[in-house]
């Protein structure tokens, strides 16, 4: 039995429950598809040498010194830790925001959270701003339409587009080869 498509009721109180779920974080976050940005508010008087900031290829922990972390866990995905780093900005109402900027291993792939064990977005409904497939040339867009198809695939469960080639090949072998046994055929 197929899945069928959620109603736009059911739709927006997804989005209400998401909206909800990201708002009681104790931090604030956004991506972009290379990189991903963590923020959050400590008092006016800290400095630097005051915060515990650490990360690592699948993991991050951050906040003041002495407390519980702000953010602490591991990522779902690989951070490029030599080109990643952090901030502290000063803010007109006597705060101040620690800037985290983590660059993605992996910049073709969203983000669903920033540690597991954190409520999850849909990475489906992302919009990218600036991004016009019409601007790009052919070769570039039919490659980035390709990738965007296969992460589809891949979040359902299902084959990327190269597994499938495979396996339409493998079809086509065995239906011009009928007298060969496939039983123990894998595709790799």
């Amino acid at each position: 039995m197929a899945d069928k498509d959620p109603s736009p009721a059911e739709e927006a109180a997804a989005r209400a429950k998401e909206n909800e779920e990201q708002a009681a974080l104790p931090y604030k976050w956004s991506q972009q598809i290379h990189m991903l940005e963590v923020t959050f508010t400590v008092p006016g008087n800290m400095k630097a040498r005051d915060l515990a900031i650490e990360f690592k290829r699948n993991f991050i922990s951050a906040g003041l010194k002495g407390h519980e972390p702000v953010i602490k866990g591991e990522t779902p995905h690989d951070i490029n830790v030599s080109e990643s780093t952090w901030f502290l900005t000063a803010n007109p109402d006597n705060t101040k925001t620690v800037e985290i900027h983590l660059d993605k291993l992996n910049k073709m792939e969203w983000w669903a959270h920033v540690v597991k064990d954190a409520p999850t977005i849909d990475v489906s409904k992302i919009q990218p701003e600036n991004s016009k497939l019409g601007d790009l040339d052919g070769e570039t867009r039919g490659m980035v339409e390709k990738m965007m198809f296969d992460q589809r695939q891949k979040e359902q469960g299902l084959p990327t587009s190269d597994e499938q080639k495979k396996a339409d090949i493998l079809k086509k072998f065995q239906a011009q080869h009928p007298e060969m046994d496939f039983s123990n055929a894998k595709i790799q």
